[in-house]
């Protein structure tokens, strides 16, 4: 289990929002603090589970100090996030690729702001949801192991 530094924001007249220094952007809320801090556990676990589910790289806690140290987290009252993680082993291929492809994948993956591992994950993942979903893809149960 990892622990992440969530910081609760409340203003007059809203709710409790948390923010993540370490995963800029990503935000909830509750409508007390126990709702806020079970929110925060819940939105934090979907935004890693999304991460490692598009071959992004999780980043490892800051401590307490390096958070409390920014100006702008200075607000908030600091609360540790727990999060499983489950660790996926990442296993090293070497495929062989038409050249055009290769680069229209860099390309795509770049524009996208991914790796090409990233990208690749992605869309074997899309192919294999796809696939599972159609019933008329007779092929798709042989190609599945079906």
């Amino acid at each position: 289990m990892r622990n992440y530094i969530g910081l609760i924001h409340k203003d007059a007249d809203s709710d409790y929002g948390v923010s993540f220094p370490d995963f800029p952007g990503l935000i909830t809320a509750g409508i007390n603090l126990d709702d806020a801090r079970a929110m925060a556990e819940e939105a934090l676990a979907l935004h890693i589970e999304g991460l490692t589910e598009d071959g992004e790289a999780i980043p490892e806690p800051s401590t307490l100090e390096a958070v409390m140290a920014d100006a702008e987290n200075q607000d908030g009252v600091a609360i540790l996030v727990g999060v499983k993680t489950e660790a996926k082993r990442a296993v090293r291929v070497n495929i062989t690729l038409p050249e055009d492809v290769l680069k229209a994948i860099d390309a795509f993956a770049e524009a996208q702001g991914l790796t090409r591992s990233g990208f690749l994950v992605r869309a074997a993942k899309h192919e294999i949801g796809h696939a599972k979903d159609d019933p008329n893809d007779n092929y798709a149960d042989t190609r599945l192991g079906a």
